[in-house]
């Protein structure tokens, strides 16, 4: 009885695992089929008509986009703000996470309460203030200007992610490595860094996510030589509301590259959620 109570228990959660996955990926699939189809076909009917009439769906929507000099550049400014953002704030926030967690140095305490409080400061504060100590430095309406942002604001949650996580990490196993002769250099990278790939691959989604989908920092740090697809689609949107052909699948394209990543990575975030949830 026990499994049958069970086997009907699991049938229920997958069929509604099933549902919730429906229903998320049914916008998606939306977007993408309208981006196989015509303005003309765009404006007349839904795109679910789609799916009885597959002969109007055709890829010369993706060529025009290709043909679109400000769609292209604004989704290679959008790679050049958002790895380089990326890569700098884990670096460096593993970096600080490690010494925070496993130094000693005089006022480690106080600067780690400071950082922890800067994760209430809203982004909000900063932009105007910034923007303007950008503009005395040159950096006002360039990519390394948004990158220098999204990396400012983007440390505090970082370091006291990867400290937390790092602080979990057994003393006596960092403590056999340094009466093996390790340095502190040879334990972070060889040990502390394998050991914290979960929290590490985790904060990388999560600020690869915040990062591509941003808006509000590029409308306000970026020009038109430097902003990101975001700024550029919504900028078309404006100018040309019945250019669907072009809009849609630089939507799509918006869209599809951070599921690339997250999935990619998902195995590695997997485990940084249960990881942490067993800690």
């Amino acid at each position: 009885m026990n499994a049958i109570r069970r086997g009907l228990s699991s049938a229920v959660v997958q069929a509604f695992l099933v549902l919730v996955g429906f229903v998320w990926l049914t916008p998606l699939a939306g977007l993408f089929l309208s981006s196989l189809r015509s303005a003309e076909e765009s404006a007349t009917d839904g795109w679910w008509t789609a799916l009885a009439s597959p002969g109007q769906l055709s890829f010369e929507n993706y060529s025009a986009l290709l043909d679109n000099s400000g769609i292209t550049q604004s989704f290679w400014n959008t790679v050049l703000i958002s790895v380089p953002t990326t890569v700098l704030v884990v670096v460096i926030a593993a970096l600080a996470g490690y010494a925070f967690a496993w130094l000693d140095f005089p006022g480690r305490d106080s600067v780690f309460l400071l950082v922890v409080a800067l994760l209430v400061v809203p982004v909000q504060i900063g932009l105007l203030p910034v923007a303007k100590l950008f503009g005395e430095l040159g950096l006002f309406g360039t990519i390394p200007g948004v990158v220098l942002f999204h990396v400012a604001y983007g440390l505090p949650f970082a370091v006291f992610l990867l400290r937390n996580y790092f602080a979990e990490i057994p003393k006596e196993m960092l403590e056999a490595a340094r009466m093996d002769g390790g340095s502190e250099w040879r334990i972070f990278v060889q040990l502390v860094l394998p050991v914290g790939r979960p929290a590490i691959a985790s904060l990388a989604i999560f600020q690869f996510l915040w990062v591509w989908n941003d808006m509000l920092v590029a409308l306000l740090f970026a020009d038109s030589s430097s902003q990101p697809l975001t700024v550029e689609l919504q900028s078309q949107i404006r100018q040309f509301g019945s250019n669907v052909d072009v809009l849609a699948p630089g939507a799509f394209l918006s869209l599809i590259v951070p599921l690339v990543v997250f999935f990619a990575f998902q195995r590695h975030f997997v485990q940084g959620v249960m990881a942490g949830s067993v800690k």
